[in-house]
């Protein structure tokens, strides 16, 4: 019974969340377009490129729909950004609200967290509050520069344990778009 009950929540959780994404990028709001074949970020305006930067790097191991703690794997998805690190030792770093409803939600359902942990996530979420970012699915994953690491291996290698990761110029031009609530999908 508690295991349908918990379908049922997800379920709805589900829904709620998808349509809270889909309703709140109108037409004229900027979001963030990541794509990681690509290795390109893409400021959007609509469905309006307003600038594009190219050669971002991502999490060493590549992409996942299932990150967990410590596969420096870059989360697919649709994100927001919760919170700006002015003195991150990044350079810059713009943290994203993961792990999202979405990936709460997937991860109780494949029985990679627990009921508890997924409660967390979704109190924090509905509190609109950065969701705890000590879960076995991982945090602290974001946009950021490279700080006073080398220009060369970002050029050459995907080396971040999941974020994106452009040049410490690339995040001050990209800076003017990006505040708390702006959208960012990563495909």
């Amino acid at each position: 019974m508690q295991y349908c009950y918990m379908r049922y929540l997800i379920l709805l959780t589900g829904l709620v969340g998808l349509s809270l994404i889909n309703y709140s990028v109108r037409a004229n709001d900027i979001w963030i377009d990541v794509d990681t074949s690509k290795h390109t970020l893409s400021v959007m305006q609509g469905d309006t490129v307003q600038t594009v930067f190219e050669n971002v790097a991502i999490g060493r191991f590549g992409t996942t729909w299932f990150k967990n703690t410590k596969d420096d794997k870059t989360p697919l998805g649709k994100f927001r950004v919760g919170w700006i690190n002015e003195k991150s030792r990044y350079y810059r770093f713009f943290g994203l609200d993961y792990p999202n409803r979405e990936t709460a939600n997937r991860a109780l359902q494949e029985n990679r967290i627990t009921q508890e942990t997924w409660r967390s996530i979704m109190r924090a979420i509905n509190n609109e509050k950065t969701p705890p970012q000590n879960t076995p699915l991982g945090g602290y994953i974001g946009i950021h520069g490279i700080g006073n690491g080398d220009q060369e291996v970002h050029h050459q290698f995907n080396w971040t344990n999941g974020c994106v990761a452009l040049t410490n110029e690339q995040i001050d031009q990209l800076s003017e778009w990006l505040k708390p609530g702006v959208m960012v999908e990563i495909h």
